[in-house]
């Protein structure tokens, strides 16, 4: 039986997952970025990496059939089914403190590294801000152009749009709805998504 969990604007969700389960992951109100994590339920020393995805898929930006590996190269997660134009990332380190102190933030901003600590915190796991992995970018449009840089573009995933993921392992799924406002990446609004269990 599918359950469904909120995964609040600018805040986190973890949940624990099954070999062979599935878990869809939707932008509920569209344009809204969803950080992912994924982490061995046995050891979250080992986690989806991103550099090692880069290999193991041979490209930047995974598609439906493509299996995202660990930092043991082991398989984590496939992507499933896609309904959204396909465009994610997996450049990106997840937003912090110190990126929206460089964009001008004073005091405290809602943050990615923040959010997953939070939501792994909530069911009993333990990181540190400096053993953030860097995430898969759900939905983020971040073009990359040769000789001119990175692009850091509204998504173009729309309402309802979601992606449905597979775990290869038992794992610790980890979302955060991203909080950035500060350039135009969630059209500066971010909202809430979901994510349902199967």
């Amino acid at each position: 039986m599918a359950t469904l969990h909120t995964v609040p604007a600018r805040k986190g969700l973890a949940l624990r997952v099954r070999k062979g389960q599935h878990y869809k992951v939707i932008n509920t109100h569209g344009y809204q970025i969803v950080d992912h994590w994924a982490f061995n339920a046995e050891d979250y020393r080992e986690c989806m990496s991103m550099e090692h995805c880069h290999v193991a898929i041979d490209k930047l930006m995974p598609v439906v059939g493509d299996t995202m590996v660990t930092n043991k190269r082991r398989p984590i997660i496939t992507l499933m089914a896609d309904t959204s134009p396909g465009i994610h990332d997996t450049m990106v380190a997840a937003c912090d403190i110190y990126r929206y102190q460089q964009l001008g933030a004073v005091g405290h901003h809602d943050n990615c590294t923040d959010n997953l600590a939070n939501a792994l915190k909530a069911i009993g796991v333990s990181i540190q801000p400096h053993e953030t992995p860097a995430p898969f970018n759900i939905f983020q449009n971040t073009q990359y152009h040769p000789g001119k840089g990175i692009a850091y573009l509204p998504t173009v995933s729309k309402k309802g749009d979601y992606v449905t993921l597979r775990a290869e392992m038992d794992a610790i799924v980890a979302f955060s709805c991203c909080p950035q406002d500060m350039i135009p990446v969630n059209s500066g609004k971010p909202t809430s998504a979901e994510v349902e269990l199967e």
